[in-house]
């Protein structure tokens, strides 16, 4: 797969997402990438899925532009970066001389994976929790895998309010507010008294490149996400180790908690696992289930690419009796959910 063909494939999808700039940035990297250089070298030898699905060198790249942006590296570029207009024209001349003056920074910048982190995410761990806690009455551990920063990992703080209902505190660090579609879950009582992640490059939101590098990773043309972002970090809770993620959640799962319902949840991060990984960790996952009983039942929730469209599908398997359930589907973004969940055995 060609650099120009995923440059292409992201624009599309970021275009789709809501974002016309990152759309029209990644069009015209892809229509003038024979100017590229040593970074198409880069490209060229990189070993593995480069495209969406895979190491996602486009948003590294578009990332590290962003991050000359945001650093104030480049006033040239953020001169046609938003709430700026510009044109084709205008963007292409001053990206690629970006570019030339910053390749080392790009270069080192794209050898890390992307960090978004997206809050709204947590629209669909709210009612999913909400839904389990209705089903089962047992104070919640988390243990999220691909955390990055750790922002989901606090969304028992955040409330979710639309036009069927709202869940969360009436303190909440945040709102989100995306199109609803089906019956809210009923509001239950939600105590987390144990939560953690994981991740191979946890970020620290509190150390400031770090923070510029979450950051960065938002399209520009989106703030509203940056304001939710800052809004998380304030409200950040737990750790997040850095770490193989099966072998972490393989020691997680040697850890038992009686009287607890343990979580263990993803959203968007098990595609990049390899697929030797995967395996691994649902075998990990499914002698865990085996193993549950009604005092520390297991639950594992799934936010996650599954080749049907729109969206992704959100999936719960429940121990013990492994109870397979189809929650509803959600923008990849958390921008719109379809909550449509199955019956519980």
């Amino acid at each position: 797969m060609t650099m120009v063909r995923v440059l292409h494939q992201q624009s599309a999808s970021c275009t789709a997402l809501g974002s016309p700039f990152m759309g029209q940035l990644l069009f015209l990297l892809a229509d003038s990438w024979r100017k590229s250089g040593n970074l198409a070298d880069f490209c060229a030898s990189f070993e593995g899925d480069i495209g969406p699905s895979g190491y996602s060198l486009p948003l590294r790249l578009a990332g590290a532009l962003h991050a000359l942006v945001l650093t104030g590296r480049d006033p040239d570029l953020a001169a046609v970066y938003p709430p700026h207009e510009t044109t084709d024209i205008e963007l292409e001349e001053a990206i690629w001389p970006a570019i030339r003056r910053h390749e080392a920074f790009i270069l080192d910048w794209m050898t890390s994976a992307p960090q978004t982190n997206e809050v709204r995410r947590s629209a669909v761990l709210i009612p999913s929790a909400h839904w389990l806690a209705n089903h089962i009455a047992l104070p919640f551990v988390t243990s999220e895998l691909g955390a990055s920063a750790g922002l989901n990992m606090a969304w028992d703080k955040f409330a979710l309010s639309t036009p069927a209902g709202r869940l969360g505190p009436d303190t909440a660090a945040l709102t989100l507010t995306p199109d609803w579609q089906g019956d809210m879950p009923p509001a239950a009582p939600i105590t987390v008294t144990q939560r953690s992640g994981v991740d191979l490059n946890p970020l620290d939101p509190h150390d400031q490149e770090q923070r510029q590098r979450l950051l960065a990773y938002l399209w520009p043309d989106q703030p509203y996400r940056a304001e939710l972002t800052l809004a998380a970090i304030a409200a950040r809770a737990g750790t997040v180790d850095r770490d193989d993620a099966v072998a972490w959640l393989k020691q997680r799962l040697e850890t038992p908690h009686p009287g607890h319902l343990h979580l263990i949840y993803h959203t968007i991060a098990w595609q990049y696992f390899p697929q030797d990984a995967q395996s691994r960790g649902t075998a990990l996952i499914e002698a865990a289930g085996a193993a549950a009983t009604e005092d520390a039942p297991l639950a594992w929730l799934r936010f996650e690419a599954d080749g049907e469209s729109p969206g992704a599908g959100i999936t719960l398997r429940l121990w013990p009796g492994d109870q397979q359930i189809a929650l509803g589907r959600a923008d990849y973004h958390g921008r719109w959910v379809n909550w449509s969940p199955t019956k519980i055995r």
